[in-house]
């Protein structure tokens, strides 16, 4: 088990940022994955960023591409997403997910091996 803890979630207005972070319980994500997904009220799962372990591919979805950053510290012991120009459809709970095999940062949750238990977004208008 990798026990992922979120925390950084809030209330904040449109146009506001707000800065994700993602740390393993007693570990490091040295060779790993690592994504943020979001779930909103009555709506499925989906991708929001990801980075493999050498940071060499990142992606985003083309909903977040140009406000929200990943990215992971030096060490390995932490995965961060910076949200900036933040807006009322942001609103979700958004969870961090680590893969065992981290050459790649896959866009589907399936293939994440860890999840966290999620921290509250929520933009008002």
């Amino acid at each position: 088990q990798v026990p992922l803890v979120e925390s950084g979630g809030g209330l904040v207005q449109a146009g506001g940022s707000l800065r994700l972070s993602c740390a393993a319980s007693g570990r490091t994500f040295n060779t790993y994955a690592m994504g943020w997904f979001r779930q909103a009220p009555g709506k499925r799962r989906e991708f929001v960023a990801a980075k493999s372990w050498s940071g060499g591919m990142t992606y985003y979805a083309d909903s977040v591409k140009g406000r929200f950053t990943i990215s992971r510290d030096s060490a390995k012991t932490a995965v961060y997403l910076q949200m900036n120009s933040l807006k009322p459809e942001d609103t979700a709970v958004y969870y961090c997910a680590a893969r065992r095999l981290g050459m790649t940062a896959p866009r589907e949750g399936d293939e994440y091996d860890y999840w966290g238990q999620g921290t509250q977004v929520t933009v008002s208008s």
